[in-house]
């Protein structure tokens, strides 16, 4: 186990600090982050010019390095090398937090395992801005990002979670939003849904209702810009489903005949039928004994 107590002059190395930037408007960036992006030795960037854009507004002059997923594992040595020599790093996506749908994962996993101080600064997520605006209930929740782009692997993704209580958060291109509505609406049903486009810009709009409704205004009305969607969990949550014990425990054996460990095939079975894990894991062992 690993324990990390982020004190000053505690390590010869530098620092590297996760940064948010804002999501549209450029006066959402924390006094923190803009002090951080100033007095750090280099900002690595998922595109130098977007990101430029914002340094020229809070005139930063800290040089940048570009720093996306397509160099990646090329840049990493680079960057291990200067934060071990004592620099500090910023890293900052083109809107948002690091690693949320963007790159910074694979660094901050790097600087982790070279014992470099590893610090997250507070900021915007477009995903949880949405979701507390949307009137849908924001507890409990899960984040998923963009959906699978291919027809087949979207609805085999959907149909492991249309049973899931919690809401949902998915990321969604303009163009392709329309495809991936009808693909949630025939595996989910005409749940509860709100769609947010443009957030914090001047266009900043929120479509709210059933999917049907949400689905036939954008066929009219195409959207533009950068699309989310927060979708309400399963109405059923709350209803146990009319298995018998021998139902659940056949659901079971099935799960692990296919290669799962029985605590993984319990929970599986748990999270798909709106049961409590540890009732199941009770009436396994109860019956198995």
């Amino acid at each position: 186990m690993q324990i990390q107590k982020s004190f000053k002059n505690q390590t010869s190395n530098g620092t590297l600090y996760l940064v948010p930037t804002p999501i549209g408007n450029l006066q959402d960036i924390t006094l923190r982050a803009a002090e951080t992006l100033k007095t750090v030795d280099y900002i690595c960037a998922e595109d130098t010019r977007n990101t430029g854009i914002l340094l020229k507004h809070l005139a930063v002059e800290t040089k940048q390095i570009s720093f996306h997923e397509h160099n990646a594992a090329e840049k990493i040595p680079a960057l291990l090398s200067l934060l071990t020599s004592g620099k500090s790093l910023a890293q900052v996506s083109d809107a948002g937090m690091p690693s949320i749908s963007d790159p910074g994962h694979e660094l901050v996993q790097a600087a982790l395992a070279q014992g470099i101080p590893v610090v997250a600064l507070p900021g915007a997520s477009a995903g949880i801005t949405a979701l507390i605006a949307s009137g849908i209930r924001p507890q409990p929740h899960i984040f998923y990002g963009f959906l699978p782009r291919k027809a087949g692997q979207q609805r085999l993704f959907l149909e492991e979670k249309k049973n899931y209580p919690e809401t949902q958060i998915f990321y969604e291109s303009p163009y392709r939003l329309a495809a991936t509505l009808k693909t949630i609406l025939a595996v989910y049903g005409d749940r509860e849904i709100v769609l947010a486009r443009e957030l914090t810009k001047l266009h900043e709009e929120y479509q709210r209702g059933r999917l049907s409704q949400v689905l036939s205004h954008i066929e009219e009305n195409p959207p533009k810009g950068e699309c989310l969607l927060i979708v309400a969990g399963c109405e059923q949550k709350n209803k146990a489903p009319a298995l018998t014990e021998k139902e659940i425990l056949a659901l079971i054996h099935g799960f692990i005949a296919e290669g799962l460990a029985p605590n993984a095939a319990i929970k599986k079975t748990a999270k798909r039928n709106g049961l409590k894990r540890q009732d199941v894991y009770s009436l396994y062992h109860q019956l198995n004994d």
